[in-house]
């Protein structure tokens, strides 16, 4: 148990120096060696979090955090970690919720509160985002007006006598204006919600399709099965002769 507790540390170093040098992705290897040798050690992942977090990998960054808290709850670190990957993912009423936690168990850590700034900061830029809409629709009401100025004036029939005409035409250009400004918001929504979504096992999709892909083969003969079988019994005897 000490040996594997000291070869831990060794990959933990080897990791940290690679973090410096910017090698993140040698960086999750090594602190994926430590983590199954010491795998109850919070610093490991929550430093394998930094390292995922730089290759913009939110959802192992996230598992990391998350993990780094679940072994050790009265530590700040684990929650800042959770905090940075929240940000990074358009969520900082989350962030800040993280910080408040990491400050609360360290309150002396200057960089948590300039983490808080930060998050605050992006709160309060999304409060304003909320009015674009309205203001989308302000925009179509003008735009709205301009054109039933320009009909009324430019032309020598108008098309938009009607003063009913005139008020559904500048009604429908800013409701347009609005809803284009809510499917925006929603489909930027979707995008960052969709960064701490599980990546797509590759792996799991290949053997599935290989199994399928034997399904659909037509029964092998028997003989051919038997030598495909001999000729695998002499490649492992003539290895056993090697050795």
């Amino acid at each position: 148990m000490a040996n594997n507790t000291e070869e831990a540390i060794s990959w933990k170093e080897k990791g940290n120096e690679c973090v410096k040098q910017g090698k993140y992705e040698e960086a999750v290897l090594h602190y994926g060696k430590a983590i199954r040798l010491d795998p109850n050690n919070p610093t490991l992942y929550s430093n394998r979090s930094l390292a995922f977090l730089k290759l913009q990998q939110y959802y192992y960054a996230y598992s990391d955090a998350n993990e780094t808290i679940k072994l050790r709850r009265d530590w700040a670190k684990g929650y800042f970690r959770k905090g940075e990957v929240e940000m990074n993912v358009g969520r900082p009423s989350d962030a800040l919720l993280s910080y408040q936690i990491a400050l609360h168990l360290q309150p002396a850590d200057q960089t948590v509160k300039d983490a808080m700034t930060r998050a605050t900061a992006a709160c309060e830029k999304d409060k304003k985002k909320e009015q674009i809409p309205w203001l989308c629709a302000g925009v179509g009401i003008i735009i709205g007006v301009a054109i039933v100025m320009g009909d009324q004036l430019l032309t020598s029939e108008p098309s938009l006598s009607h003063p009913l005409l005139m008020a559904l035409l500048t009604i429908s250009i800013a409701s347009l204006g609005y809803l284009i400004a809510i499917a925006w918001r929603f489909f930027i929504g979707c995008q960052m919600q969709s960064l701490l979504d599980p990546p797509l096992d590759l792996l799991a999709e290949m053997h599935k399709d290989d199994k399928e892909d034997d399904a659909q083969q037509p029964d092998v003969p028997a003989e051919r099965t038997h030598a495909r079988l001999t000729k695998a019994q002499a490649r492992a005897k003539l290895k056993r002769q090697r050795t």
